[in-house]
């Protein structure tokens, strides 16, 4: 029986991607593309997948005092604890990765936002359950990346019914002022470990009432932690700046043809999710395969 439970698990995870549709707090099942991976693969990859060591990234760490001196050594630890780009790996085709089934040619390709780098991003959103088990994995990926590559997020909000424009305007606030990365692991324990931004009750695993819904008054005391004024915090996100990327930011999810979340783009041209992947660690191998794919000219 105790050998069963990792495949139990890991069929359970294949099952928890959030998509367009769905019920209110119901995680859906993914999307229509990853219809061709088995449940056998699926589980017994994602369950590989456990197996392996989950890394997270160090948090930078926040501004020193004014003087030369301090600022230089708190660049120098900071430094110390960001691991170098992984080795850019030599494109090879093998027949694995299939155009169709497990990754999808996004046409038109979409522009990116970091010239010269082979951008990868992922669709997300804090308020879904399917993001907050891959997130560790996306860590992973954002560390797996070799120097011409760039990790980037881009939140969605196609479900109102779970709050998910709030997220999406909390994270392009924090953006703004420099605390979206140091604080997105925060963000996600925030609203699955301890539920104090969680949109659901997770005692019961269902909605909480929509007058108990976080607002961004809420999220605003949490990034104070980050040493950010609740006040400003509040009047960033409601800026027309924020509005813009929100509406930018739903219209990219259109034309990726992002169906759900967790979604992985790679520089607005290929787009896989878990589940066509085969599972987590497959996720990591499919994006350094693409963004080597990239690189050569492929």
């Amino acid at each position: 029986m105790l050998k069963r439970l990792p495949i139990l698990c890991a069929a359970l995870l294949a099952l928890a991607a959030c998509s367009h549709a769905g019920d209110n707090n119901n995680a859906t099942p993914t999307p229509a593309s990853s219809s061709t991976t088995t449940a056998a693969t699926a589980a017994s990859a994602a369950a590989a997948a456990t197996s392996a060591s989950a890394a997270t990234p160090a948090n930078t760490a926040p501004a020193g005092s004014t003087s030369t001196a301090a600022a230089s050594s708190t660049a120098e630890a900071a430094s110390a604890q960001t691991p170098p780009a992984a080795p850019a790996a030599p494109f090879v085709d093998n027949g694995k990765w299939v155009a169709g089934k497990n990754y999808f040619v996004i046409e038109p390709a979409q522009p990116t936002s970091h010239p010269g780098k082979i951008e990868v991003t992922e669709v997300f959103s804090y308020g879904c359950p399917a993001c907050n088990e891959f997130h560790t994995t996306v860590d992973r990926i954002a560390h797996s990346l070799p120097a011409n590559a760039v990790m980037n997020y881009l939140p969605a909000s196609f479900r109102p019914d779970e709050n998910w424009p709030m997220y999406q305007r909390a994270y392009y606030a924090a953006q703004a002022l420099g605390v979206a990365d140091k604080a997105h692991d925060a963000m996600f324990d925030a609203v699955w470990k301890s539920g104090e931004l969680g949109t659901d009750d997770l005692s019961t695993g269902k909605l909480k009432p929509h007058e108990a819904w976080p607002t961004i008054s809420d999220v605003a005391k949490f990034y104070a932690k980050y040493g950010v004024d609740p006040k400003e915090f509040v009047a960033v996100a409601n800026s027309f700046s924020v509005n813009t990327k929100m509406k930018r930011a739903d219209e990219l999810v259109k034309a990726y043809g992002v169906e759900g979340t967790p979604t992985m783009i790679v520089d607005g041209k290929y787009r896989f999710d878990p589940g066509t992947a085969g599972g987590y660690a497959q996720s990591i191998e499919l994006t350094q395969w693409l963004v080597a794919k990239e690189a050569a000219g492929k």
